[in-house]
């Protein structure tokens, strides 16, 4: 046998155990969500929550909203924001030093004047430049904060420190929110008797096509371009089977940065927002468990399926690209700045499970993928590849793949049906069968930049241009 067949055994074989291993940890994940999800399910049946909006024991909350240059939809978003009901609720809009005039605009449409506040500064942040509430008492839970610019970490990290409620939901200023978002959100922190609750996700959806009025979704529309509409597939799968299951097991590491609920004492303890990365939804995630686990108390990170939030996806590959590549240096950071967890069983299932499957198959996954299509070229120049087999497993794997999301759409039609009609479903099944061709090689490409880029210590968020929700068309 020679060098170049043992060379090419060797990675054959290693990069197939690889994915054998990776294809039954999602054949697990998708199995093991089902339970949880029909958990879910019968458990919010039998909840009133109409009870819960009226009690004087539902805890309050506030929600931190930081903006940068917003101008253009600021009023409408707040509007959005402020239409939520939740009987205990503050609503902090934080205007990180933008240089156009989003601060004028809420000034005028809300009547805010600015006010003397003592802002106990628990985490360390930029310079806050004024306070402002609002004269008129319809508008009597909103605080507009402006501050000297410093990110989005800062910004949320500003809220943390001003904000008056035990739980905070941080949230981008242009998500629109379910009218009964807040209420479902803080259903897991009440309910929760042996394990504190320290942070909560839910379901983000994309907005893209839907029919917006007055900052309100009034009704849900599958995405018309491909883009948008392959991320809808990419987040029922992610949201509906991934978070489901990671949440059964409590091992979730990460909660959208769109839209997630915390306990704000735990998050003050472990240090707030962190702002040497671009991952930090993830990074605080991750602080607060290993927070917890060293303090050795009993806790649990939630996540609950309802469809809450919607947003806009990106329509551009430009603008995909710089998203794909900021979530790749974010989880990264995340993973090198918490390295001591790496099976290190003091950490429990944070330690030996969850760091781990985040290491081998969200970091290293896009890296063997791209290794293995050079590895495949060569040898293919060599004359080394066996076709047949190759075809098999090409035909395997895009089986695989599609099986796979059409599980995850019949999991959506079986529980929340957002779209209804039969040919966006079918649209949905098309898009499942292009996917692998077309969206994933370019979203591995951009995980490859993102690897390349925190080689060269880039640290830029990536400006994030958005078409915006007008009518039935995408908004800011």
């Amino acid at each position: 046998m020679s060098w170049q067949q043992v060379v090419f055994d060797i990675l054959t074989y290693g990069i197939l155990g690889y994915s054998v291993i990776l294809l039954l940890s999602y054949i697990f994940i998708g199995l093991y969500s089902i339970g949880e999800t029909r958990k879910y399910l019968h458990k919010n049946s039998f909840t009133d929550y109409a009870l819960l909006a009226v009690s004087p024991e539902t805890p309050g909350i506030s929600i931190i909203a930081p903006a940068y240059n917003e101008g253009a939809t600021i009023v409408e978003n707040v509007r959005s924001l402020l239409s939520v009901y939740y009987p205990n609720l503050e609503l902090i809009v934080v205007n990180d030093g933008s240089k156009d005039d989003s601060l004028d605009k809420l000034i005028q449409a809300y009547q805010l004047e600015q006010v003397p506040v003592h802002i106990h500064e628990q985490i360390p942040t930029k310079p806050v430049r004024g306070v402002y509430k609002s004269k008129n008492p319809v508008f009597s839970k909103l605080v507009v904060i402006d501050k000297v610019n410093g990110g989005k970490a800062d910004a949320l990290n500003v809220g943390v420190n001003l904000c008056t409620k035990p739980y905070v939901v941080c949230i981008d200023v242009d998500c629109i929110l379910e009218e009964d978002a807040l209420l479902k959100m803080i259903k897991p922190f009440l309910e929760s008797t042996n394990k504190r609750v320290i942070a909560s996700g839910g379901v983000v959806r994309i907005a893209n096509s839907c029919e917006i009025e007055e900052g309100r979704l009034v009704k849900v529309h599958l995405p018309q371009q491909y883009l948008p509409r392959v991320q809808t597939l990419e987040y029922i799968r992610a949201f509906l089977l991934g978070r489901m299951a990671w949440s059964r097991l409590n091992g979730l590491l990460l909660i959208s940065g769109a839209f997630g609920a915390f306990d704000r004492e735990i998050m003050i303890k472990a240090g707030g927002y962190n702002h040497d990365t671009v991952g930090e939804d993830m990074e605080l995630v991750v602080r607060m468990r290993r927070y917890m686990e060293e303090q050795k108390i009993p806790y649990k990170v939630t996540y609950i399926p309802d469809p809450l939030c919607w947003t806009e996806a990106p329509v551009s590959f430009k603008i995909l690209g710089r998203q794909r590549n900021r979530w790749t240096r974010g989880t990264i950071e995340t993973l090198s700045f918490h390295r001591k967890l790496f099976f290190n069983p003091r950490y429990g299932l944070l330690g030996l499970i969850s760091y781990p499957y985040w290491f081998f198959f969200e970091f290293l996954a896009p890296l063997i993928e791209a290794f293995g299509m050079l590895v495949f070229l060569l040898f293919a120049i060599l004359g080394l590849v066996d076709w047949n087999f190759f075809f098999a497993l090409l035909a395997f794997i895009a089986a695989f793949g599609f099986t796979y999301s059409v599980f995850a759409i019949c999991m959506e039609v079986l529980t929340y049906n957002q779209y209804k009609k039969r040919s966006e479903v079918l649209r949905l099944f098309f898009t499942a069968l292009t996917e692998p061709f077309f969206f994933h090689p370019f979203v591995v490409w951009s995980a490859i930049r993102g690897n390349i880029d925190l080689a060269r210590k880039k640290k830029a968020w990536g400006e994030m241009t958005r078409q915006g929700f007008a009518g039935a068309a995408p908004k800011k």
